[in-house]
Order: C-alpha cells, then sequence, then structure tokens
C-alpha cells in the first residue's frame, strides 16, 4: 500500500523539459523515504519521468491519467534492482 504523498506538484500547462526540471529539483531537496506526486498534462513525461526515476534510482510507485492529466506518485528511495 502507498503512503500518501508529502508534496504534491502541480505542473499542468507546463511542456518538458519543465516537467522533468521540476521534478528532479523537488526530489533532490526531498528527504529520504518522502512520497511525492507530481500532475502533468505533456504526455512526453509519461516516458521522461518514468526515465528520471531509473535514473535517479528511485521507485517509481504509480502512475495513473484522468481526463488528460496524468499523476505520478514517486518515492524518495531506492528502487530495488
Amino acid at each position: 500500500m502507498s503512503r500518501p504523498a508529502a508534496r504534491r506538484l502541480d505542473l499542468l500547462g507546463f511542456l518538458c523539459p519543465i516537467p522533468i526540471h521540476e521534478t528532479r529539483r523537488a526530489l533532490e531537496a526531498s528527504s529520504e523515504g518522502a512520497v511525492l506526486e507530481v500532475v502533468c498534462d505533456d504526455p512526453e513525461t509519461l516516458f521522461d519521468i518514468p526515465a528520471l526515476c531509473d535514473r535517479m534510482g528511485i521507485t517509481l510507485e504509480r502512475v495513473a491519467e484522468r481526463s488528460g492529466e496524468y499523476t505520478f506518485v514517486i518515492s524518495n528511495v531506492v528502487a530495488d534492482l
């Protein structure tokens, strides 16, 4: 079961690379174990945010789409290899 997000990052209306840049900044500023919810409407984030999580070695818990909005729930914990 997922923990509630400690922070919500609303990036609706922004196109890449801004959502990736802002997500990275938020993750780097968060403490280990913190949960971040990122909401975007740029379809490119469906590829870019999972790739960012992979590069950073952190856990992407969930991705959901609703009415053209994408919600990513990211745990700032090292992903299982």
